[in-house]
């Protein structure tokens, strides 16, 4: 990357920073104006977006952008802007007896924390940089924006419009490859949001870190899918396939693996079956079907197919019409799913972000318990069953970032739920108050009273009586 790219970026991040400091205190009309504006961008161009989206990935259905990129983004404005007063409220905390008494106070105040950098990546490209802009926003911050480059034209949309909406020192978005997101993560940001791969989450948090840059990052890993036997497994498996095939299964909270019981495993996998062929009956020329993003990505979950192959799985290619993929010049890839799927195989050691499904097998539930405990902590989990028991069991014997029960990747779009994950797949959070406060400083402010607190208290010298009072009094 040349030099003066990342001197323009510098240059751009004292420039809002400058603006930043310059304009404190900023009303709260300020901040819901710039909320208004970003929602106005999306919901105004959101069949321009779709256009791009579709086109970046070689088929890309526009409903499911409308609703999970263009609804995701004026949803999460709208919770911001119904809620930010009451957040952003300070907060009364208690003091020390006497303390109180003598007039002294204590309060919290949820305070911007300057110019805030969101990296976000290609599968939701909008989704994933706007919403946690908003919450941004409500803080009173700033933000730079740097889009993936896998998904070009959808990024240069949201670079065009973004100039066009915001002042350069409220919200800008810079475009470019590998080596502009590098410089990105190195800057001096008071806040820095990835989202992204376990392995480029740790390149990004070690950048941050030559700057001691606080960052959200919101990884992924392998959100597994514990089913009961209490199951309905036709209805389980309609939910386990939508989750799977939405998005061609590029999302970082896709089911990315089933346990289920040893003695139903034909009945969890004809579930997955039938619901991929009822909303699939076609794929190659279905325009609700996502294609893969890249021949790059394509070919890699073409290997992760052949690997389990080669190792002993079944191989279930669902694909109702039985249509020619091998002579289709189109990235698409049927819901594929991995009997007898093994520790050994790599579909069952990387994320496998597309329509490829291991399933495993156990005899106990504790065994599906132990599997996941003895792996990264997932993003996301997913429990399928009507025992309440061993549902309580799978929660409060595992950790992951979030849960659905009875559903897959729903807890996502939930507003009011934080979304982050938890080791591997993550750390902090966004979404709400979550979101509103990871942008903020929590500053505490004390209020000392007129009176000498510190010597009515023995804490100045020459220590005598009223020393060893205070002391004693602290031990009790």
């Amino acid at each position: 990357m040349a030099d003066d790219r990342r001197a323009e970026m510098e240059t751009l991040l004292q420039r809002q920073r400058d603006a930043f400091t310059a304009s404190r205190p900023e009303p709260m009309s300020q901040r819901k104006d710039r909320i208004r504006r970003a929602m106005a961008l999306v919901r105004e161009h959101g069949e321009a977006f779709a256009k791009a989206m579709s086109a970046d990935f070689g088929g890309r259905p526009a409903a499911q952008t409308m609703i999970t990129d263009i609804g995701s983004v004026v949803g999460a404005g709208h919770d911001a802007l119904k809620n930010m007063d009451r957040w952003a409220k300070t907060e009364k905390r208690k003091v020390q007896f006497p303390l109180g008494l003598l007039g002294a106070r204590a309060e919290v105040r949820y305070e911007p924390k300057g110019v805030i950098g969101i990296l976000s990546p290609w599968n939701f490209p909008l989704q994933l940089a706007f919403v946690p802009l908003m919450q941004v926003l409500a803080a009173g911050n700033r933000a730079m924006i740097k889009p993936s480059e896998f998904t070009e034209r959808t990024s240069d949309l949201m670079a065009e419009l973004t100039a066009e909406y915001f002042a350069p020192e409220e919200v800008a978005v810079i475009t470019g490859g590998p080596d502009v997101a590098g410089a990105f993560s190195s800057l001096p940001f008071d806040h820095l949001v990835f989202t992204g791969s376990t392995a480029t989450g740790r390149r990004v948090m070690q950048a941050a870190a030559e700057n001691l840059v606080p960052v959200t990052l919101e990884l992924g890993g392998k959100s597994p899918v514990i089913m009961g036997r209490s199951a309905d497994f036709a209805k389980a498996g309609e939910r386990i396939a939508w989750g799977k095939m939405m998005n061609a299964g590029q999302i970082c909270l896709a089911p990315d693996y089933l346990i289920v019981p040893e003695d139903k495993e034909q009945d969890a996998i004809a579930g997955v079956v039938a619901g991929a062929t009822a909303m699939y009956p076609t794929l190659l020329d279905n325009e609700d079907y996502t294609a893969i993003v890249s021949d790059r990505h394509f070919a890699r979950l073409k290997g992760l197919i052949e690997d389990a192959r080669d190792k002993g799985a079944e191989v279930i290619e669902v694909n109702p019409a039985g249509e020619d993929f091998g002579n289709s010049n189109q990235r698409k890839l049927p819901l594929t799913i991995l009997r007898n799927a093994t520790q050994d195989m790599a579909a069952m050691q990387e994320e496998i972000f597309g329509p490829i499904l291991p399933v495993t097998t156990y005899k106990s539930v504790d065994q599906a318990v132990d599997y996941v405990n003895e792996h990264d902590r997932p993003l996301g989990l997913y429990y399928f069953g009507e025992n309440k028991g061993e549902q309580e069991r799978v929660l409060t014997r595992t950790i992951s970032g979030g849960v659905t029960t009875n559903d897959v990747i729903f807890h996502v779009s939930m507003e009011d739920l934080p979304f982050g994950g938890i080791g591997p797949s993550g750390m902090g959070s966004y979404h709400s108050v979550e979101g509103f406060r990871e942008f903020s400083h929590a500053r505490a402010v004390y209020h000392q009273p007129k009176v000498d607190v510190a010597k009515l208290g023995g804490l100045k010298p020459p220590f005598g009586a009223a020393s060893a009072k205070a002391a004693a009094r602290l031990l009790k």
